[in-house]
């Protein structure tokens, strides 16, 4: 399937985007297979929400490149002190991508920058865990409502990926990517999220752990499909971990 053209929108095209792509996207073609599927649930323009399940701190740089060739332009919500590094937070500023202010004053800003991004017909990437993967079958964990929130509010599709691959370049708690031999990336898209009966109901906690669990059940779906196996009956809970002392 050919890539369609990412569109302007209100963030255009400038150097930085452009720089990230000519940069990145030769990489990844010489170190990396790329196995897409399902593209066409991404919708070709409009605001939309991608729900990613996370498997390593480098698979934003796939996912990245997944999304530019469904023909968006994706707008993440990055850590912010990541933007303070020397070149890498100029790429993030100028393409338009969304600092997350953690345990700070600062942490709704990302939350309304991402709602402002949507209703002005971006397409927002957001991890729903938060975090890489702790379950140590490396399927999705329990989540966040932050994405839930955000898709009630706008009202905008919600489209789930499932990716597998990345956790093979820099596995978790690894320093060191391995980069040969070349590994395959593959990425997983299913339909719209069933959310509608939920936007009709007041936004309670009952409704944004329900829209959640329904994000991460078709994210999980589409994992099940891409690995070829079942996941766990039962969602690993990172919270387990910390009350026991375990790993975070």
């Amino acid at each position: 399937m050919l890539a369609r053209r990412p569109k302007e929108g209100p963030f255009r095209q400038g150097p930085a985007y452009r720089t990230a792509v000519d940069v990145l996207k030769p990489l990844l073609m010489v170190l990396t297979h790329k196995d897409w599927s399902g593209l066409e649930h991404v919708p070709a323009d409009g605001g939309v929400i991608l729900v990613v399940n996370h498997l390593s701190v480098v698979d934003p740089i796939g996912t990245a490149r997944f999304v530019h060739d469904t023909g968006r332009r994706p707008r993440f919500l990055i850590k912010s002190s990541l933007f303070e590094v020397p070149l890498v937070g100029w790429v993030f500023r100028g393409s338009g991508q969304i600092p997350v202010h953690r345990d700070s004053r600062d942490a709704a800003k990302a939350f309304r920058a991402a709602v402002k991004a949507v209703q002005e017909g971006e397409c927002v990437v957001i991890y729903p865990e938060g975090t890489t993967t702790k379950d140590p079958g490396m399927w999705p964990m329990q989540a966040r409502t932050g994405a839930a929130r955000i898709a009630l509010l706008t009202k905008c599709p919600v489209i789930p990926v499932a990716q597998w691959g990345a956790q093979e370049i820099l596995p978790r708690g690894a320093k060191v990517p391995k980069l040969l031999p070349r590994k395959r990336l593959a990425f997983r898209v299913g339909p719209p999220v069933p959310l509608e009966d939920l936007r009709e109901r007041p936004m309670t906690a009952e409704v944004l752990r329900d829209a959640t669990e329904r994000i991460l059940g078709a994210i999980t779906h589409e994992l099940e499909v891409l690995r070829g196996e079942q996941a766990p009956a039962e969602r690993y809970d990172p919270k387990g971990d910390e009350k026991s002392g375990g790993a975070a």
